[in-house]
């Protein structure tokens, strides 16, 4: 009897494989075009760059010394507690740190160009 609950078991299976095959081809359609975005940003992430003034100094610091300093913290365990410190290694005061510190950040999350260069910056240093 167990012989003829497998035999029904498997006409259900078959039943349902069209169904279970089209959601699987949907699926697959649907990763297919996420990669094709995902490749699309990975490329653009890349090639970006930055818009017109996004790359002017901010109190007195330009990217390249804020990427120094946003290093420059490895030094102590990447305790952003630091940071004031090592701005100050570089020349810069406190307040003009926090301005900078804001505004570089804003900058690299508003302007994929402006990130790009951060990390190419970051990278170098």
């Amino acid at each position: 009897m167990n012989l003829f609950k497998q035999f029904g078991d498997m006409a259900q299976m078959v039943k349902a494989a069209p169904g279970l095959i089209d959601q699987a081809n949907a699926l697959q359609a649907q990763s297919a075009q996420y990669q094709q975005q995902m490749n699309a940003q990975a490329v653009h992430a890349m090639t970006a760059e930055a818009a017109p003034g996004a790359l002017e100094p901010i109190a007195g610091v330009d990217l390249e010394r804020y990427a120094r300093i946003s290093k420059g913290i490895a030094a102590y365990g990447y305790d952003a507690a630091m940071l004031p410190t090592v701005a100050a290694m570089f020349g810069v005061d406190g307040p003009s740190w926090e301005t900078a510190a804001a505004g570089w950040s804003a900058r690299i999350q508003a302007d994929r160009g402006v990130g790009r260069r951060f990390n190419e910056l970051y990278s170098a240093v």
